[in-house]
């Protein structure tokens, strides 16, 4: 195994950063097999819920798939909620973290807020406001975000359902998640300081009595 010379990164030099670019390039060239790992790892029940997470993710995208969905909108299916074991309380902003770099902005946008529509469903059992997302009604994607909830995820939480395997996934997520373009986020020219958000429908926080806005799916 190589190493670069540095232990402090401003003593680094180009041949260094090139092999750190080489290593990681072969690193990532298995990053898929450990995004669908972690998606494995939702295969745990709990309870409460009628099927587990992982079920629910491959029901949400059969949905999707069987509506006719481009493959960004599968994936996104697929992996909406793979945060839920390790960031349960935010799991739609690491989702979309995850994605970011492969999907289209309005992809992006549905799993980043995804959790907020979903309130819709239960929010008014647990204290909080189920039209909460009605704060993003006039943004040009709200009724995709309604859709998406509406139609894939809450109702995809079936046993009896059709659902297909992963392996019907597989080939998908590959091709989103293989962009040579995606790479190296970081190099690319960053927004003007004086630009608005990508996503600039406004946040305002929930009330403080409100509901975990995460407190189901």
């Amino acid at each position: 195994m190589q190493y670069v010379s540095w232990t402090r990164m401003e003593d680094g030099t180009r041949a260094d950063w090139d092999l750190l670019v080489d290593l990681e390039d072969r690193f990532n060239a298995d990053l898929v097999d450990r995004v669908l790992a972690m998606l494995k790892s939702l295969d745990v029940d709990w309870g409460g819920y009628r099927v587990n997470r992982y079920v629910h993710s491959l029901q949400c995208a059969t949905r999707a798939l069987r509506d006719g969905a481009d493959d960004d909108m599968v994936v996104a299916a697929l992996l909406h909620d793979i945060g839920d074991i390790i960031a349960p309380y935010n799991h739609g902003e690491l989702a979309a973290a995850v994605l970011k770099p492969y999907v289209s902005e309005k992809v992006l946008w549905i799993v980043r807020h995804h959790t907020t529509f979903q309130g819709y469903y239960y929010n008014h059992f647990l204290g909080g406001d189920r039209n909460a997302r009605d704060r993003y009604r006039d943004h040009p994607w709200y009724e995709d975000c309604v859709k998406f909830c509406a139609e894939y995820d809450q109702n995809s939480f079936d046993p009896d359902y059709d659902t297909l395997p992963l392996e019907a996934f597989e080939p998908i997520v590959r091709r989103v998640m293989t962009h040579e373009s995606a790479a190296h986020l970081e190099l690319k020219d960053p927004a003007p300081k004086d630009a608005a958000p990508k996503d600039a429908a406004p946040k305002d926080p929930a009330p403080k009595d409100a509901a975990p806005k995460d407190a189901a799916l």
